[in-house]
């Protein structure tokens, strides 16, 4: 149903969303939980993404994880309807709560290989490309950042 919906017209709803949302978290404190993916490629290189809303910083790709849904599951989706591609190797790396937006937040890390070609779907993300660990872009958001500095700390992959 969304597809039906001229895309610039559609970021501009994600982005006014995406406002609400922030506000409704910090007014509410409702606890919530989210998947973030650590994909690479065969040569290493780390996926990220730039998101029509929000700062638009380099982020990792993810997002909630829906009521019943494990965060491996949600990992696919996530992939599937960002960048349009498979993910395969998808392994929980880490969960930890942390705070977003003033609401409890579980944050579940997973790694993952990369499948595919990128098709960003132009909505909801408007770039993916693949970087050396040693060489990430600039800007980067600080929650991605310190995903990766944990997955490298973690596994000696990555840079950041």
């Amino acid at each position: 149903m969304f597809r039906l919906i001229p895309p610039p017209l559609h970021r501009l709803a994600l982005n006014i969303a995406h406002r609400v949302r922030h506000k409704w978290r910090l007014l509410r404190k409702v606890p919530i939980s989210g998947v973030t993916v650590i994909a690479s490629d065969a040569q290493g290189r780390v996926l990220l993404v730039r998101h029509s809303y929000g700062s638009g910083h380099w982020a990792l790709p993810g997002g909630g994880i829906k009521r019943g849904e494990e965060p491996q599951d949600a990992a696919h989706r996530e992939m599937r309807e960002e960048v349009g591609c498979l993910i395969e190797q998808v392994e929980l790396f880490e969960s930890f709560e942390e705070v977003i937006s003033g609401s409890r937040h579980t944050a579940y890390i997973v790694s993952a290989r990369l499948q595919g070609e990128l098709r960003p779907d132009m909505r909801e993300v408007v770039e993916a490309r693949v970087f050396e660990p040693a060489s990430l872009p600039r800007p980067i958001g600080s929650l991605s950042l310190s995903r990766l500095e944990r997955w490298h700390a973690r596994t000696g992959e990555g840079g950041g």
